[in-house]
């Protein structure tokens, strides 16, 4: 794996051992961001079970201001945390070790609220479906309160496991294949 583009482009990164934590590929990270690229520079980036934090990474290559990553596997924190230490990352992200459905309930109900995230990514293992319900329904239910206004969550899947065209608030705008995987755009809208 490395860095795509920006100001860390081809840097190397490493990945965690085993089969526990897939990254996002290469290739599905450059047309994620040829995709995003209008609206990373500047933007407060928030990356869901962000595993090597490949993702995360990437969005401060390209400029994100400010960049969350909510993880919770030691082995992923640990080459996480070995990643932005090898690439000289100090400021400008934040780590969360804890379970995603934890940290955002937590998170939203802080007063005053946290920061509102404008780039939305989440890629739990392909494997626990359930993720992906319970992580967009809270993002397009009670945990909405963290999307900024016009923010765009995005979701990595199974090309062929199909997500809801809805959560909640949360409506797909576009949906992207590549290979066996898939990303579901989503952005918040007004129940019906």
């Amino acid at each position: 794996m490395r860095i795509i583009a920006g100001s860390l482009r081809s840097r190397s990164l490493e990945a965690p051992p085993g089969l526990n934590t897939r990254p996002t590929s290469d290739r599905l990270r450059e047309t994620l961001f040829n995709v995003l690229a209008p609206r990373i520079e500047g933007t407060v980036f928030l990356d869901l079970y962000a595993g090597s934090g490949a993702v995360g990474m990437e969005a401060l290559s390209r400029g994100a201001a400010q960049v969350e990553f909510v993880e919770r596997a030691p082995a992923a924190l640990k080459v996480l945390r070995g990643n932005l230490e090898k690439l000289g990352l100090t400021a400008g992200f934040h780590i969360h070790a804890a379970a995603v459905a934890t940290w955002m309930r937590r998170a939203a109900s802080l007063t005053p609220k946290p920061e509102r995230y404008e780039v939305l990514f989440l890629d739990p293992p392909y494997d626990a479906a359930e993720e992906y319900a319970a992580t967009l329904g809270l993002l397009g239910g009670s945990a909405a309160g963290l999307l900024a206004d016009g923010a765009v969550v995005i979701a990595e899947h199974r090309r062929k496991e199909a997500l809801e065209e809805r959560y909640g608030a949360l409506e797909r705008t576009r949906i992207l294949k590549q290979g066996d995987a898939a990303l579901s755009f989503y952005a918040a809208r007004p129940a019906r």
